[in-house]
């Protein structure tokens, strides 16, 4: 088979691409033909060398992926041959709080992911796929989708009628977008371009502030729901958001924390989560049942991911160059099955 694994240069990681022999499950694992992976940020940041997490040592990368079950272990219960699937990232979180040793097996960080012909992971890991999304569509959605769910469901349920702050046009945001408005949520978004801004209106934000012409856009949030603020935020920047975040958001509001795409700092004051009383998490992703209550929630209105372009097995490289490019809006997916 094919695969791509991770090699050192210096203090960055190449891709490069390998011949190796098709992995054989083990009696609790399920060997999967791979037919689509996507990429999220924090992949291009571990070429980079600028991941803080853990990564495995000439590991495959990506976390997402999808495709059909071709061969079980022998004590394998929860899928069968021909089931099609996709993995949660991390394998033995099935519901609950996050624990440390969920890290020890995490899907294209500690062990090896989805950038390959064929992959082995435990059953415990894998959730079926509802039958109208294509392969490309479900491997949109382990990292992104499930991290935007979990970062909307932060201390209470999302619930109708409340109003989400999402940031950008990446996956996570414009699954963010989807998930709040298939709620019956309002949206409202920040972004960088007029353009994208207008794209983000076409699905569903009611209200986008482009913060490179309004630096100050938390006063625009605040005046467009009447100086209470948001009732949840999903926060994808980390260091230049996180301080704003706080300032659109209400008192008792809540603030998911997915990612650091503009640096680890931020400096937000402790009087910023007091005087508002907010709730702010960091989203680690989240656990299968999060996985499973997101599919089934699109499922029931046929709900499609964004999907930005598809690169064939081939130009691999040329999506990680597009998902560094920061121009995508949605998810970056390549086609292993050509």
């Amino acid at each position: 088979m094919k695969a791509v694994r991770l090699t050192p240069e210096g203090d960055r990681k190449k891709p490069e691409l390998r011949d190796e022999p098709v992995p054989v499950p083990e009696r609790q694992e399920v060997l999967i033909r791979v037919h689509a992976a996507s990429l999220n940020f924090r992949d291009q940041a571990i070429l980079a060398g600028q991941y803080p997490g853990s990564v495995r040592a000439e590991g495959i990368p990506l976390s997402d992926g999808a495709g059909e079950v071709v061969a079980v272990g022998s004590d394998v219960t929860r899928v069968k041959v021909g089931d099609r699937v996709a993995a949660n990232c991390a394998v033995h979180w099935i519901g609950g709080p996050h624990l440390p040793e969920y890290q020890s097996a995490s899907v294209g960080m500690t062990i090896d992911g989805m950038l390959a012909e064929y992959v082995t992971l435990h059953e415990n890991a894998l959730v079926h796929l509802p039958a109208y999304l294509s392969y490309a569509e479900a491997a949109s959605l382990p990292c992104a989708a499930v991290s935007a769910w979990s970062a909307l469901h932060v201390a209470t349920p999302l619930r109708p009628g409340q109003t989400v702050l999402i940031q950008g046009t990446g996956g996570v945001a414009l699954f963010g977008l989807q998930i709040a408005r298939l709620f019956g949520a309002r949206v409202l978004a920040i972004t960088s371009t007029d353009e994208k801004a207008e794209k983000l209106v076409k699905l569903g934000a009611e209200s986008v502030v482009n913060y490179r012409a309004r630096p100050d856009w938390d006063r625009e949030i605040l005046d467009l729901t009447g100086g209470k603020g948001v009732d949840k935020v999903v926060d994808i920047a980390g260091e230049a958001t996180i301080v704003k975040s706080a300032a659109s958001a209400k008192i008792g509001g809540e603030i998911g924390l997915v990612g650091f795409a503009s640096g680890f700092g931020g400096g937000l004051p402790p009087i910023d989560i007091l005087s508002r009383t907010l709730t702010i998490a960091g989203i680690g992703v989240g656990p299968r049942t999060n996985f499973e209550a997101l599919l089934a929630t699109m499922a029931a209105g046929e709900t499609k991911p964004v999907i930005d372009q598809v690169f064939p097995f081939t130009e691999y490289r040329e999506a990680y160059r597009r998902i560094d490019s920061g121009n995508h809006v949605g998810k970056v997916v390549v086609d292993i099955t050509r």
